[in-house]
């Protein structure tokens, strides 16, 4: 490795019996499905603050994944709606390595992500971009080394804007599959919607708005349709049909 870079990377973790294993990074990461582990240490308690460590349900895989801050469990809505993620996990592993000097450093990302293809992500989740000072900052660069020796990607993700993450919070509410209500509703929504139109018109073309609107919000979530994400949620916002591109639509939507 280049002069100035850190060497040695080592990767702890603890195996499903709860055991202490520290093996070279490189060998880890193909051996060591880090989406099923346990944290490698606990989220900190921080006292003052109104939002402390949890679990969130995901979606993705029917089970809890630990999530140590609000910015957290924002960020795991995102991953946990990304039809590229296969599983997730907090806190699994961290790693060791030695900076130029010889010293060892360490880190924990907060987050792990596996992708379809058999990558992954480790990031962390700032609430605002100096999170975390100088040693954050180090830190990041050393793992984002790591992981791009095994071609996986470390990433700070940055805090989303108050109303996407309002807009997500709200579908993730009806995330869970009961939301999908009884058999054929699904269906009914979805042709409902196969034009584009106002989101109140659609649920009561279909029966009951309290019954039906479940069902859809069930549906934006899953992607199975499609609104703006970068505006407030109202009963005239217009949803169409999967791959539908919304007038005004950005980066922020889906």
């Amino acid at each position: 490795m280049a002069a100035g870079r850190p060497t040695g990377f080592e990767a702890v973790f603890l195996d499903p019996v709860g055991q202490v294993v520290q093996q070279r990074w490189a060998d880890a990461t193909l051996a060591v499905a880090f989406e099923g582990l346990a944290p490698v240490s606990a989220f900190p308690v921080i006292p003052g603050r109104r939002w402390g460590p949890g679990l969130w349900w995901s979606a993705t895989t029917g089970k809890h994944v630990s999530a140590g801050s609000n910015a957290m469990r924002t960020q795991l809505i995102v991953l946990d709606r990304d039809p590229r993620v296969t599983a997730l996990a907090g806190r699994p592993v961290r790693l060791l390595w030695r900076n130029p000097r010889g010293q060892v450093r360490s880190w924990v990302p907060q987050l792990f992500a596996r992708y379809s293809d058999g990558t992954a992500l480790l990031a962390d989740c700032p609430s605002h971009a100096g999170a975390g000072g100088e040693r954050a900052m180090k830190a990041a660069e050393a793992v984002a080394q790591a992981c791009a020796h095994v071609g996986w990607t470390y990433r700070r993700l940055a805090p989303l804007d108050d109303v996407l993450a309002a807009n997500l919070k709200w579908l993730a509410g009806y995330r869970h599959p009961r939301n999908a209500g009884r058999p054929g509703l699904t269906p009914a929504v979805l042709k409902a919607f196969a034009q584009p139109r106002p989101l109140i018109e659609g649920a009561e073309a279909v029966g009951d708005p309290i019954e039906v609107l479940p069902a859809v919000f069930h549906a934006l979530w899953h992607r199975q349709l499609t609104t703006r994400l970068d505006t407030p949620l109202h009963e005239r916002v217009l949803v169409g049909p999967r791959g539908w591109s919304a007038p005004g639509k950005t980066g922020g939507a889906g």
